[in-house]
């Protein structure tokens, strides 16, 4: 398997492998976490679902338990940018490995921390200098709610609906995806300092939640993406961005899916005409590896003041060093390689052959959309079978999500078109 190849199918998709691992899977992981079918997850009303068990990925293509090959159009949740397994990632994980796999954290940092914070600033728009490191897109944003509740002394946040900004307890409230999400944790949750306004709305209504000293942050993500694959209005962010400011509260975006050239631009905001206070990363970041970043202007970090021996926010894997040389190896692929140039390629060659058959495409670069309206999950679950992999998205599960691997081939896409032509039509409206 080299990352190019269209499906290769060996057994019934998910496969008698894949089954018998998912077996041991409904045994020991809690229920809630992966949809499956097998045993106790049967008796609590689970799907008639079984996953896929992956046992192999490269390029554009993964291979399962039970040797069937697919082509991967989500990109391990928009994880895998360059490519799952990218030959430069791997060897710099590897090098990494033979010399130090854990440091002190915010005690004792090592020397490929310090120069990803460097790598990060002198690719980071305007004057977004200063990070925090954390390990997943939650950490980020986290960190970008507790730096404006510290530069701004106000504890109020502005989200928007059909937002996604992580599970962790600390950002839940934010999310405007499904309150289903939010409703069992609400008594243990800041719910009521949290105010979500409509996606895309007029200025004005964020002006009118500003009166007053309680919001510190407002928080957007310059593409809806599990909401549904929604570009931001055209100068809607940076109206919203100035409106922010004028009302004492600091803008955050966050480009956990967005950011490091999904959208056809090393950042999306770079399309928008806004540069932020704040700034999350994640997901492509590190090319298959655990980390995130929230980046700030030297003014507003500032704020946090300096650390005085135990620092007021830090984890034991800060700054990890395989995730670390990861982001390096991932950083330099972007600029040497352009790939969010790219993916700007890639991405209009998806939509236009995906437009040709009449779809609604929505989106930018190889950050793409298409509405089937109730019919999308039974439209992905038939695609895999067919040795396609896709995820639904919108807050009802309106839209398929693609966001495929820079590497994907122009084989990869005509196949992909004309499965999603045939799972159409077998998929009753």
């Amino acid at each position: 398997m080299t990352g190019d190849w269209l499906p290769v199918l060996r057994t019934e998709v998910p496969g008698p492998a894949s089954r018998r691992r998912v077996d041991v899977l409904s045994v020991h992981e809690c229920p809630a976490i992966t949809a499956r079918r097998a045993r106790r997850a049967a008796a609590l009303g689970a799907a008639d679902d079984d996953p896929l068990v992956w046992s192999e990925a490269v390029g554009a293509n993964v291979r399962d338990v039970d040797g069937n090959v697919y082509v991967d159009l989500t990109s391990g949740f928009g994880v895998a940018f360059v490519g799952h397994r990218h030959p430069r990632v791997v060897e710099a994980v590897r090098r990494q490995s033979g010399r130090l796999l854990h440091a002190m954290g915010d005690a004792w940092p090592d020397a490929t921390r310090i120069a990803l914070l460097d790598a990060l600033a002198r690719i980071a728009p305007g004057e977004l200098e200063v990070s925090i490191l954390g390990l997943s897109g939650s950490d980020a944003v986290e960190a970008a709610v507790k730096t404006a509740v510290v530069a701004t002394g106000r504890t109020g946040v502005v989200a928007f609906e059909g937002g996604y900004h992580g599970l962790t307890l600390g950002v839940l409230p934010l999310q405007g995806y499904k309150e289903a999400f939010t409703d069992p944790f609400r008594d243990i949750v800041a719910a009521d300092r949290v105010r979500r306004l409509p996606w895309g709305c007029d200025p004005q209504q964020l002006a009118d939640v500003l009166v007053g000293d309680k919001v510190g942050l407002v928080i957007a993500e310059p593409i809806l993406g599990r909401g549904g694959m929604i570009p931001a209005p055209a100068g809607w962010l940076a109206d919203i961005a100035r409106v922010a400011r004028e009302g004492g509260a600091l803008f955050a975006l966050d480009e956990v899916q967005t950011g490091m050239g999904r959208t056809g631009a090393l950042f999306a905001t770079e399309e928008e005409g806004v540069v932020p206070d704040l700034m999350c990363v994640g997901k492509a970041l590190a090319g298959g590896l655990p980390l995130s970043a929230c980046l700030g202007t030297r003014a507003v970090m500032d704020t946090w003041g300096a650390s005085t021996g135990e620092a007021l926010h830090t984890q034991t894997f800060l700054g990890h060093p395989l995730g670390c040389a990861a982001a390096l190896a991932v950083i330099g692929l972007l600029q040497e390689e352009d790939l969010p140039g790219r993916a700007r390629e890639r991405g209009a060659r998806l939509a236009e052959r995906l437009g040709d058959r009449g779809w609604d495409v929505r989106g930018r670069g190889l950050m793409l959309g298409v509405a089937f309206g109730t019919r999308s999950l039974a439209i992905s679950r038939t695609l895999q079978s067919m040795g396609y992999l896709v995820l639904p998205a919108g807050t009802r599960g309106e839209v398929l999500g693609l966001t495929p691997p820079v590497c994907v081939t122009d084989a990869q896409i005509e196949g992909f078109v004309e499965a999603l032509a045939r799972a159409e039509e077998e998929t009753p409206a």
